[in-house]
């Protein structure tokens, strides 16, 4: 059935026709168009005033085997036109990623009679309550259904492990800053399971701990790890402030760490200590699992860390050194993104959009302290940092990306890709303010040294910068100006220019003068370095993609990447294209390996059996350069500035 008036009809144009009039597709609408019916209320403006009453949060985290937590909130001083709000700005996620969409089951009730609550049609994260005129408290209950399996999302919960976070598990009254907020919360785990936080605790009592009164701010900020397997370890005895590893694992076996892989996660504090002089933090959890039923991740908080690696990190330790510098990133989080913070990220509550502009400096710079600070303390070997910086340098060399969009464009990516990865990565960037902002940091501090004969360097900034207000835990803010007047102090220099010059250009070369001021080259081989091919067998690939332009299982042959233009791209792969047999033979790493030498040699067209989807073709690999793997090759003529930065810092 058509609507009336929704078309334009041949007896419309033919009645106008001969009426003599000059018919145009809108001539005939006596309206100028819709216009809004109503205004949009805009969300209550967070104030900083005490809230007058308390929220009192109840988990129940319990179901682990069928991934469901309920939740039960008692909330005081709550006004009669109450709007209650679910967190969707998370602070470290730099993104509206609050998972409004596993929230389910609202119940609110007041003195036991149910209160009607209305989802504001704009922001789907707001709850619009109209409580009875005598009420000022609320009861709330709703339960989180965390991901049950991979398909449907990341998971935080195993029969073994749990993740969790705050801020899924609240709603809280809109109109305050969340500093103003008061939380009481208890919890409940899996009987014989432990858990760690920064959370002070209370009381607990069989499988229920209470915590400590504290702000939402500090709620959200303290997140929980909980398992069956646990060990904690004291990574500063003694120290001006109480500095702790709690680990946890699928398996009890994985939790031995050595003495020897101790003594270089407690010179990672001590590093860290000789870097900034100070510290921002009353006591610091690094929560730690090694889990492969969990997605690996890392994110910083004030006073704790989120960290998920490889199950095999200590029992596997001189394998398994491409994630170890995770915790020293999440670490230096604490003074650089937590104390101090952009101006533009920092909001009042967890409802406000952030601004990501100075993620360069967040993320980038915390990269940099991380890939430092892991070598200072002796995670990472002076060669496998190189290696490491090698592979990258490498990547950023050939990204075709680089042709169109900017490194600062890419400050915007936690707000545009927050659903999830993007296709065909190299060619549209995707938050390369972290690694590419690590070389510039590179490029900063060897410009640095080499300027002032080695009298000065980054480490001067960092101390200078982050280190000010010891032991204060109030955020202090910084712009661009403030980045750039304090290098000024270290170095005098147009540091402004400077980083402006490599942030906002486009198609020019990859920042590598970090790299060769100081003192190394990169450089190609057909060998992979050691810590790559630890890294390739972590992940279950093979790489190809400084030859062919791929990356591949190194099992079945399925493609995870594929480069923009490079040969593997103009054979037609793409991710999740599977390569099942090359020259004839069936896949493996080695078969592809021995194709592309062979073709090296003799120019000859190799020849791929493809599988997309139920689809079977051949495809024809024109390549004819090599295998190439990247590594750095000291260049004598250079003071040696990298390996100074990478040298362990004495007291």
């Amino acid at each position: 059935m058509k609507s009336p008036g929704c078309c334009v009809t041949a007896a419309t144009v033919a009645g106008a026709v001969m009426l003599g009039a000059a018919f145009t597709p809108d001539s005939h609408a006596a309206s100028p168009g819709p216009s809004q019916s109503a205004p949009v209320a805009p969300s209550v403006a967070p104030r900083d005033r005490a809230y007058p009453g308390l929220v009192r949060l109840a988990v129940d985290a319990t179901d682990v085997e069928r991934r469901i937590i309920h939740v039960e909130e008692h909330i005081s001083g709550v006004e009669r036109n109450a709007t209650l709000l679910f967190p969707k700005w998370l602070p470290g996620n730099h993104s509206s990623t609050g998972p409004i969409g596993r929230f389910t089951g609202l119940r609110i009730s007041a003195g036991g009679t149910a209160v009607g609550w209305t989802r504001d049609a704009v922001d789907s994260y707001a709850f619009h309550l109209q409580l009875p005129a005598a009420a000022s408290a609320i009861d709330v209950a709703f339960d989180y259904l965390s991901a049950a399996n991979p398909g449907i999302d990341s998971l935080e919960i195993s029969t073994d492990l749990l993740v969790l976070n705050w801020n899924a598990l609240l709603l809280y009254p809109a109109g305050y800053f969340a500093r103003q907020i008061p939380v009481a919360v208890s919890l409940r785990i899996p009987e014989g399971w432990q858990l760690g936080t920064a959370l002070e605790t209370l009381a607990s009592q069989d499988r229920s701990t209470t915590f400590r009164q504290t702000s939402l701010e500090t709620l959200i900020d303290s997140p929980v790890y909980a398992g069956r397997y646990a060990k904690r370890f004291d990574l500063d005895p003694g120290g001006v402030a109480p500095v702790n590893m709690n680990v946890f694992a699928d398996r009890p076996e994985l939790l031995g760490a050595s003495a020897e892989q101790l003594a270089a996660y407690r010179a990672l504090v001590q590093q860290a200590y000789r870097l900034y002089g100070s510290h921002h933090y009353a006591h610091y959890d690094f929560l730690f699992a090694l889990s492969d039923q969990l997605e690996g991740k890392g994110l910083e908080h004030h006073q704790s860390s989120e960290n998920t690696v490889n199950p095999v990190a200590f029992t596997d330790w001189n394998h398994a050194a491409y994630e170890r510098d995770l915790l020293a990133h999440e670490f230096t989080h604490s003074w650089n993104g937590k104390f101090r913070r952009p101006a533009d990220l920092w909001t009042p509550n967890y409802n406000v959009p952030m601004q990501d502009s100075l993620l360069w400096v967040y993320e980038g710079q915390t990269e940099y302290w991380g890939f430092v600070l892991a070598a200072r303390a002796g995670l990472w070997s002076r060669q496998q940092t190189l290696d490491q910086l090698a592979l990258l340098a490498a990547y950023y060399q050939m990204q075709p990306g680089r042709q169109w969009r900017s490194l600062q464009d890419t400050t915007n990516d936690p707000i545009i890709n927050h659903h999830g990865p993007v296709s065909w990565e190299n060619w549209s960037r995707n938050r390369d303010y972290y690694d590419e902002g690590m070389l510039i940091w590179l490029d900063v501090d060897t410009l640095i040294r080499e300027r002032s004969d080695g009298k000065r360097s980054l480490d001067d900034f960092a101390r200078a910068f982050f280190g000010v207000n010891d032991g204060s835990m109030t955020v202090l803010t910084y712009t661009f100006a403030d980045v750039v007047q304090a290098l000024g102090r270290v170095e005098p220099y147009n540091w402004a220019q400077f980083l402006r010059q490599r942030l906002d250009g486009v198609n020019q070369a990859a920042p590598l003068d970090g790299l060769l001021r100081g003192g190394y080259s990169l450089v190609y081989t057909d060998t992979p370095s050691e810590f790559q091919k630890d890294a390739d067998a972590l992940r279950k690939q093979a790489s190809f993609i400084h030859s062919i332009g791929a990356m591949v299982s190194d099992t079945d042959g399925r493609v995870s990447e594929v480069v923009w233009n490079k040969p593997a791209f103009q054979a037609g792969l793409k991710a999740g294209t599977q390569i099942l047999a090359v020259n004839g033979i069936a896949y493996e790493a080695a078969v592809l390996s021995d194709a592309i030498r062979a073709a090296q040699a003799s120019h000859s067209v190799i020849q791929l059996i493809l599988k997309t989807g139920s689809r079977f073709r051949v495809a024809q690999l024109k390549y004819y350069d090599g295998l190439r793997y990247p590594h750095l090759e000291r260049n004598q003529g250079v003071a040696a500035r990298l390996d100074d930065i990478l040298r362990a810092r004495k007291p």
